[in-house]
């Protein structure tokens, strides 16, 4: 029997930051077998920061001129692919940053209150007060990377799939390794890991339905079968919508599958929960964009209702959810809810200006982000986390460097003006009152609202830090000079999208013309 068989061709210089981040977690993986115990710490490092500036590079140098389908159409370079690659891979390389010391580095002054003298410490028993002690976290979130860049990619929903377990199962691993707490964090990563497989097999579910639908996993060629309209098979395109949207929703974290979030953002180690809520939540957009824009805008008027309505309950549960919080890390995660819901709308104006606010959002955020969560990870009581509001009381007396860091970041989460988030959020809304119509209109005053009961929530812990008496006993510890260049690139991010949005809402515009 002849059997004819078609030559996929692979451009290996648009797919080449992939392949960077996979030689770097092989690499990572070697390390854990074959380096001494004693070096692993400063070769992992290198290897982390290496591996994400070297696909920096080549991204930026060679990439993103490489535009068009590759691999048999499974992987599309274009505008938002590319700009998002470059953005993860940006927040990855903070996260390291402020990973490093976590995982057993040699900061001697990482664990001493700020202003105190500096004592001798080894590596281990660094490693032990930080409640962090493992080298795999490195490779483990560069395979992580990995699937959040071909996640944003991803031309077909077979690839979209496999990327999005390449991305969650190491995360589910991350979320469960801290040290301190340890209950906590295992329980955080086993309902992590439960919600998250339902949510694939959503997916995957409505993969397959789409697929009797079109005939194809293709995006561009489900789009062609929506255009054509075949009465036979209607039944299963709105369900395969909706289940490929659940999957999708439930990694941003919006209402009602947010459940995961909390807990996960609570029980896992501070820097591991900074790289899930800015990274994480960048590439399921990613993701929800490419769908939303280019395969499933032939049949919009079906499910954009549902859309809408999950966008204002995220809003809505969101904001009012972070009031009854006396935890910092759930609130941020709360907090981060309400940000989706902002992001959604967005999504929801159906333009192209709505793509390019979305990305200058997610840029926004996670920046902002990392760097909130990287000082979460000072605020210090008796060797653990501080994270009981209470214990943030006074904190702006004795530490007030990190709580003036602390306050920047809960301002731009507020979007006052002059920070990263009002821009972010005039960018976000202006498009749906633009071309979202009445039902956009209605979502950015609910936005509006939202934003102002969360604003209320971040000026009573900046009350909190300034002008409450507190226990003397948590103090704010001297961060290492990983940490610290994070933070610092953070918070100057933070204020420069305020003040000088105009290039990387430039670059956000240009990059927001998906490949159809």
């Amino acid at each position: 029997m002849n059997q004819e068989f078609t030559m996929v061709e692979i451009n290996y210089w648009a797919i080449a930051p992939l392949l960077v981040v996979v030689a770097g977690a092989l690499i990572g993986v070697l390390v854990e077998a074959f380096v001494a115990r004693a070096s692993r710490h400063n070769v992992q490092l290198g290897v982390g920061l290496v591996t994400y500036l070297a696909a920096l590079v080549v991204l930026l140098a060679k990439s993103r001129t490489e535009h068009g389908l590759t691999m048999g159409g499974s992987v599309v370079i274009d505008g938002p692919s590319v700009f998002l690659m470059a953005v993860i891979l940006c927040f990855a390389l903070l996260s390291l940053l402020v990973m490093a010391e976590r995982f057993g580095g040699p900061a001697a002054d990482a664990f001493t209150p700020m202003g105190a003298a500096t004592p001798g410490s080894d590596l281990e028993r660094s490693a032990e007060s930080a409640g962090w002690g493992t080298t795999e976290a490195v490779p483990l979130m560069m395979i992580s990377v990995v699937g959040m860049m071909l996640f944003v990619s991803s031309g077909d929903l077979l690839t979209m799939f496999v990327a999005l377990e390449v991305l969650s199962l190491p995360l589910y691993v991350l979320t469960g390794l801290a040290r301190r707490r340890r209950l906590l964090s295992q329980e955080a990563a086993l309902k992590y890991f439960l919600l998250g497989s339902f949510s694939s097999a959503f997916f995957l579910f409505g993969a397959a339905l789409l697929y009797g639908y079109a005939g194809s996993v293709d995006i561009a060629r489900i789009a062609l079968a929506i255009g054509a309209a075949s009465p036979v098979l209607d039944g299963l395109l709105l369900p395969g919508v909706a289940l490929v949207l659940i999957g999708l929703l439930f990694k941003v974290g919006a209402v009602p599958f947010h459940a995961w979030t909390p807990d996960a953002y609570q029980g896992a180690p501070t820097p591991v929960t900074g790289f899930m809520a800015a990274a994480t939540k960048i590439a399921a957009f990613g993701a929800i964009l490419r769908l939303a824009y280019v395969g499933l805008s032939g049949n919009r008027w079906d499910w954009e209702p549902a859309l809408i309505a999950i966008a204002a309950l995220t809003m809505v549960i969101g904001a009012v959810m972070t009031v009854t919080q006396t935890d910092v890390k759930r609130l941020l995660a709360y907090s981060s809810i309400a940000h989706a819901g902002f992001i959604l709308v967005a999504v929801m104006s159906f333009d192209v200006t709505g793509v390019s606010g979305a990305m200058f959002y997610l840029v926004c955020y996670g920046f902002t982000t990392i760097a909130a969560f990287a000082l979460v990870t000072l605020v210090r009581h008796e060797g653990s986390e501080a994270t009981d509001l209470s214990q943030w009381a006074g904190l702006g007396r004795r530490s007030p460097v990190v709580a003036g860091a602390f306050a920047i970041c809960l301002l731009a989460f507020a979007g006052i003006p002059l920070t990263s988030g009002f821009t972010a959020k005039f960018a976000a809304f202006a498009p749906a009152i633009s071309h979202g119509g009445a039902a956009g209109a209605w979502l950015v005053v609910i936005g509006v609202l939202a934003s102002a009961v969360t604003a209320y929530v971040y000026f009573r812990i900046i009350v909190t830090m300034f002008f409450e008496e507190g226990a003397g006993d948590v103090v704010a510890i001297t961060p290492s000079t990983l940490t610290t260049i994070a933070i610092a690139i953070g918070l100057v991010l933070t204020i420069l999208l305020g003040v000088l949005p105009g290039p990387v809402l430039e670059a956000a515009t240009q990059s927001a013309q998906f490949l159809r």
